[in-house]
């Protein structure tokens, strides 16, 4: 059975009205009569109308809804973004529609055209780690949509940017490595080319030299899914393992990254590498219960999420082209934890 929506005809021929008599008592004008104002939403009441969505943002050319792409949702950060997302744009009266591109590159393609055919009024976009290519994204900024990236942002397109400060949490990460007493630092982190990747690497970089400590291109193992295949992990952290000189400490990179290298590490021999002290990136609560236990570097991800929808529905509801944007850098923290043996 077709679902039908009750109308504005239809109410105007039940009350023996003129359907614009009736549209302007629903919106409350002003050269309606109190007493049809009341028949009118007393009936809508009752037959409990609902103003057609598609027809008014057809009118005023604006859907009063929010496309979001970011990898997955059921990483921690990202779902906690995704809260910060949805706090203010309901607040605001704009509708959320939430795509995932899975660390892919087409499928990112394919949300940005559907959520675009969706006549969203703006989006907000974390890119994807197979992402070199921003041309899909650059078409859609051009001819007007309105645009902020956050946490995997790109410096092709001049818009609003919201990021973590990733240099500094990485510095901080592996700084607490090193006075925990390691010397051999690795790092794991996603594909090279993500802005993320490029920050948390040189604040990496900052803290080995400023302990005079010197960087090993051999200890860096890039994971270009970004954790979404275990595999992936496994073989990285394989690698890192049968070095010469293994390193007795691992800074990881991102949410996904973290877990999964745990995991790789409870298939080596337990008693072996069981002293391996981790630091990463993880906005997850899960991980204090792991062994070994880790450093955590946490990313204010619901305060990222609010602040890039903020500004999206500034640039939205801006009378004027917007011409001077800004990128928001907010603070990481870092919570110690002491290393623990695999069990």
């Amino acid at each position: 059975m077709k679902f039908e929506s009750i109308t504005i005809k239809d109410i105007a021929k039940a009350l023996g009205l003129s359907t614009s008599t009736v549209s302007r008592a629903l919106r409350d004008g002003y050269e309606i009569s109190e007493e049809t104002r009341r028949i009118v939403m007393e009936y809508a009441e009752k037959i409990n109308y609902q103003p057609n969505p598609i027809a008014q943002s057809l009118k005023e050319r604006r859907s009063r809804s929010i496309g979001v792409i970011v990898c997955e949702i059921a990483n921690n950060f990202f779902s906690q973004a995704i809260n910060g997302i949805e706090d203010v744009a309901y607040n605001s009266g704009y509708h959320v529609i939430i795509t995932q591109s899975h660390e892919s590159y087409a499928r990112e393609i394919i949300n940005v055209q559907h959520l675009a055919s969706r006549s969203v009024d703006g989006l907000l976009v974390s890119l994807s780690a197979e992402t070199t290519d921003i041309s899909h994204i650059k078409k859609l900024h051009d001819k007007g949509l309105p645009i902020v990236f956050f946490d995997r942002v790109t410096n092709e397109i001049q818009t609003h940017k919201v990021i973590a400060n990733n240099l500094k949490g990485a510095f901080d990460a592996t700084e607490f490595l090193i006075n925990s007493g390691n010397k051999n630092i690795a790092h794991l982190t996603a594909a090279s080319h993500l802005s993320i990747t490029k920050e948390r690497l040189e604040g990496y970089k900052k803290a080995l030299a400023k302990h005079g400590i010197p960087f090993r291109e051999e200890y860096v193992q890039y994971c270009e899914h970004g954790g979404m295949i275990q595999d992936e992990m496994t073989t990285a952290v394989g690698k890192l393992l049968t070095l010469r000189i293994k390193p007795d400490a691992i800074f990881v990179a991102n949410d996904k990254l973290s877990t999964g290298c745990l995991m790789a590490l409870k298939n080596y021999d337990k008693a072996l590498y069981g002293d391996i002290k981790i630091a990463g990136f993880t906005n997850s609560a899960v991980v204090e219960l792991f062994t070994p236990s880790i450093t955590s570097v946490r990313q204010p991800a619901f305060e990222m999420g609010q602040v890039a929808t903020q500004m999206l529905i500034k640039l939205i509801e801006s009378k004027y082209p917007v011409e001077e944007f800004e990128t928001r850098v907010l603070d990481t923290e870092l919570i110690a934890k002491n290393a623990a043996e695999l069990t």
